[in-house]
């Protein structure tokens, strides 16, 4: 199963999260906020030295639903040129802002910026709505399965917290932690 990260919010977080993750030896995948990425180039490096692939998850994480099709398509193809400049490539991966299953106008962006997959989860802890981490672990333990690719966030306290246990419960259910690339390859 996959550990996938939204990457935004307050980078003092994700450097204690990308930590704990290193001290696990857990590879997650790590769909970027473009604009996020480019106010902290230092993460592609940080991302990359721990083992992790980076994704694209939108420009400034609007609600994609929201949006025509130029607004999708501009924030899409702008992370993409974020993640080219700041990492060497689009990443393999994108996830959308906003929604958790893709309408066929986002499909057809995606596509047209270059992503031919487009990533969706199985479970979502929420962690973002800061639960606490007890509830995080609770809401991850409960849902979890084989293949299950599950949802958290960089920026909360609470995910930092939890991470050490939520990867405790799924290795104790006898669960490999592996990339997106690799649980679909």
């Amino acid at each position: 199963m996959a550990l996938t990260f939204h990457a935004s919010g307050d980078v003092a977080l994700a450097d204690r999260l990308l930590d704990r993750l290193s001290a696990l030896s857990v590879p997650v995948t790590i769909f970027a906020v473009g604009q996020w990425l480019e106010q902290n180039p230092g993460m592609v490096a940080r991302v990359r030295d721990g083992g992790h692939e980076l994704a694209n998850h939108t420009y400034t994480h609007p609600s994609l639903g929201t949006l025509a099709a130029p607004g999708v398509a501009a924030e899409i193809a702008r992370c993409r040129d974020v993640l080219v400049a700041r990492a060497g490539g689009p990443g393999a991966w994108f996830r959308p802002s906003g929604m958790d299953v893709p309408s066929d106008l986002v499909l057809q962006q995606a596509a047209k910026a270059g992503y031919s997959t487009v990533v969706g989860y199985d479970v979502d802890p929420q962690d973002y709505r800061d639960p606490g981490a007890s509830a995080v672990v609770a809401r991850v333990a409960s849902a979890v399965r084989p293949g299950s690719i599950v949802s958290l966030h960089f920026g909360h306290a609470g995910t930092v917290e939890a991470i050490d246990d939520v990867v405790a419960g799924i290795r104790a259910k006898g669960y490999e932690l592996v990339t997106v690339s690799r649980l679909l390859a």
